[in-house]
């Protein structure tokens, strides 16, 4: 098939585009901006577009469909010479449903833990000889790309509750119309869209009221959100689950078996407990045993981003995390404090998204850093400006945190050279949090400086 991507520098699309070429489909794309990896990925395969932008000539009748990213908007000239043409366009979620009717569909969603609960899963079944397609939203170690569509009888995907385009306003999980779901916890996000925790919560409604007869449910049984959601439907199979049964010691965290057996992992904090067991629950169903499973898990090293080990020397460590949303900045906190009782904790939280850099959503925040010794929060104006957001004023978002001391930066240079002044020789734990670059620092670089300052 010849298949056109309308903004095809998305993480998720340019993944796609790189797995339907391999299928053996004819692919173009096109973007009016693409940053790294995704250039460089999109290069490689000799798909990168040669004129960065949009140009409705890159549409006719010889396309047998296009498929729509979310950056692409609704007046995009692209899409409207598509619309014109009567040629199908897609969503990247109704394609991947389109092309996986006829598997076993998983997805796996919630509010926070669904990317590593997702390479868990996908981890644990690589290991175990079996084969399928996925979907996930970061780079796993052992997989060349987030995108895989084969003629594998299984789809795992991690399910996104945003917008699926343009236009299409339905959450991207409820077109995959699962035969298995995980629900990991539900805190509200995506304010610019969903105005009210109660418009938030609607989107796992929806999910539930899309997923086909009979499926099963496995969902977080602490968490009073979810617990609401379930009369939805009643031909749906419920199934609780808490963590998966664990011993820790400082730093070192290791899973425990029915039969008392002990298995080291890399990952820590009582979420990722909550995150294996899910994973659990759904190896289950796919045949895994228990000793298969903790053997897999003994040699999974995380997803890119996701509390990723950045440096470490023989007394401190530099942690970065995709935690951004109030509830992922506060697990992960205290999951850290948990962990490294002894050490000094400087904790560095970006405000990046439309929600976070919200008057009305920050308060959620409050107590968030808890634990910390050492608090920052990042943020640009040049971010706000983009945004279309009005100025943040920085005693308002001290007093939002609740946190004595908390210093407040927005200068991607000052806070290098403050963090570098935090550098000592007392243990320490350096744990930077955003979904965003804080603004193009190189935290690789960065933290050579912190831990090694005089390599």
């Amino acid at each position: 098939m010849k298949i056109h991507l309308i903004s095809t520098g998305g993480s998720i699309m340019h993944n796609l585009a790189i797995a339907l070429q391999k299928a053996g489909h004819e692919i173009t794309g096109s973007d009016d901006e693409i940053y790294d990896p995704a250039r460089t990925r999109l290069s490689r395969y000799g798909l990168l577009p040669a004129i960065m932008g949009w140009d409705k000539n890159n549409v006719s009748e010889k396309l047998d469909l296009c498929i729509i990213g979310m950056h692409a908007r609704a007046d995009n000239p692209e899409l409207i010479e598509a619309q014109r043409l009567g040629i199908p366009i897609y969503s990247f979620p109704e394609y991947v449903y389109d092309a996986s009717k006829e598997k076993l569909r998983i997805v796996v969603a919630g509010s926070h833990g669904k990317t590593t609960t997702t390479s868990i899963i996908l981890h644990v079944l690589k290991e175990c000889k079996q084969t399928v397609d996925y979907l996930v939203g970061a780079q796993l170690d052992g997989f060349e790309e987030m995108v895989h569509l084969s003629n594998a009888p299984t789809l795992v995907v991690e399910g996104d509750e945003y917008l699926s385009s343009a236009i299409d306003r339905r959450p991207k999980f409820i077109h995959y119309k699962a035969h298995i779901a995980i629900i990991t916890g539900i805190a509200w996000d995506h304010m610019n869209v969903f105005k009210t925790f109660d418009d938030y919560k609607r989107l796992f409604i929806d999910l539930l009221e899309s997923l086909e007869p009979g499926a099963t449910v496995f969902y977080y049984e602490n968490d009073e959100h979810i617990k609401d959601l379930l009369l939805v439907r009643d031909d749906l199979q419920y199934i609780p689950y808490n963590m998966f049964p664990y011993s820790t010691n400082q730093a070192e965290w290791s899973l425990k078996s029915s039969c008392g057996e002990i298995t080291p992992v890399k990952l820590f904090g009582e979420h990722n407990m909550q995150n294996i067991q899910a994973a659990w629950c759904v190896c289950q169903e796919m045949g895994i045993s228990e000793n298969d499973f903790l053997a897999a898990l003994g040699t999974f090293k995380g997803a890119a981003k996701r509390m990723q080990l950045i440096r470490k020397n023989e007394h401190s460590f530099f942690y970065q995390d995709f935690a951004h949303a109030p509830s992922k900045v506060k697990a992960t906190t205290s999951a850290v404090r948990h962990t490294y009782p002894n050490h000094r904790l400087v904790t560095c939280v970006e405000l990046h998204t439309f929600s976070s850099l919200s008057k009305e959503f920050i308060p959620q925040y409050q107590k968030a850093l808890d634990g910390a010794d050492v608090a920052i929060v990042f943020y640009q104006e040049h971010t706000l400006r983009m945004k279309k957001l009005p100025p943040l004023d920085e005693n308002f978002v001290k007093e939002a945190f609740d946190f004595p001391g908390l210093l407040i930066i927005q200068k991607p240079k000052d806070l290098e050279t403050h963090l570098k002044s935090l550098a000592a020789e007392e243990p320490t734990i350096f744990l930077m949090m955003s979904s965003g670059t804080f603004g193009g620092t190189d935290l690789t670089y960065l933290s050579d400086q912190l831990l090694n300052p005089m390599g």
